[in-house]
């Protein structure tokens, strides 16, 4: 038997063998996982055309969950956690917080210690950052056990080209361009897992010529459904077709390049297998698909059965 500290015994006391303690111990030492282990793992699931899956989480408990069920990365940024907080995805476009620095710090704190080093994690940085020198951020990342970037925390490329708040942003240096230096020197002198993505054909070729990403990921659009999700009126064929016009013109420019499916019509299991049988793609990006609206459904079915109960007498 074995007494809880400050708890009168035998009452307050449970059995435990040793392989239940081992079984439910906790760890706070986060598992490593290389740059070459990465490229192997992913390079391993394209040969044998097995889908690569990538996705996001604000929270611990979600990316726990994602690893659990088998998710490849698991990525962080400061879109995902407001999203869970109930925002949508793309208040993260206001200027109401530090994106790199909310992305540092719930990553570390939240995400890395709810791991078992089975996914790897990729940290959505905003490379338009003017406070902050790219190189100290991308080595934050590395300190922390985070070997892998992307450009979308948030990207100039969510916004419309022809609009004027594209070409207000583009004049002040707000530029694809920093993305791109960002995702090159991740990868070129950091060492880092690079992953690149885009909303427009026009920056996809760009990222993918001159960055060379490990990883390139056509996201078609805000994925739509629940709550918060924004429906650009695309159907699953026309986000397919889309989403493939990208990946033959990035195949062009980068060969090599992984490839994934992102947002949209995207929004369930369903859409993803028609994006994998009607796409070139090696995998898929989901975000709200499987953290927003899951738990949203998961939710709304369990509080409001509890507060459906009433007294018997």
């Amino acid at each position: 038997m074995v007494a809880v500290a400050g708890a009168p015994s035998p009452y307050y006391s449970f059995s435990a063998s040793a392989a239940d303690v081992q079984k439910n111990q906790t760890t706070v030492i986060t598992t490593r996982i290389s740059t070459k282990q990465i490229l192997a793992k992913l390079q391993a699931k394209v040969d044998q055309r097995i889908p690569i899956m990538i996705s996001s989480a604000g929270s611990g408990l979600v990316a726990k969950l994602l690893e659990k069920c088998g998710a490849d990365c698991v990525n962080t940024f400061s879109g995902a956690r407001l999203r869970g907080n109930g925002m949508g995805t793309m208040s993260m476009m206001w200027p109401i917080l530090d994106s790199n620095q909310q992305t540092l710090d719930y990553t570390r704190e939240d995400i890395m210690p709810a791991l078992d080093g089975k996914a790897f994690v990729c940290a959505c940085l905003n490379a338009n950052d003017p406070l902050k020198d790219m190189r100290m951020v991308l080595q934050a990342c590395k300190d922390m056990g985070v070997q892998s970037v992307s450009n979308i925390g948030p990207s100039i490329s969510y916004v419309d080209h022809d609009s004027e708040i594209y070409k207000v942003l583009t004049s002040a240096g707000i530029t694809l361009q920093n993305e791109i230096e960002m995702l090159k020197l991740a990868r070129e002198e950091m060492e880092m897992v690079s992953i690149g993505l885009a909303f427009t054909l026009e920056d996809s070729i760009a990222i993918c010529e001159q960055a060379a990403p490990h990883v390139f990921c056509y996201h078609a659009g805000t994925t739509k459904g629940g709550l918060k999700g924004y429906d650009s009126g695309l159907s699953i064929e026309e986000t397919a077709e889309q989403t493939e016009r990208a990946f033959q013109k990035c195949r062009e420019v980068h060969p090599r390049v992984i490839l994934i499916a992102h947002g949209a019509a995207m929004e369930n299991p369903t859409d993803a297998q028609y994006m994998l049988d009607h796409t070139s793609c090696h995998g898929f990006w989901t975000g709200s698909s499987t953290e927003r609206l899951p738990i949203e459904r998961a939710v709304t079915e369990a509080a409001s059965a509890f507060a459906g109960l009433r007294f018997s007498v």
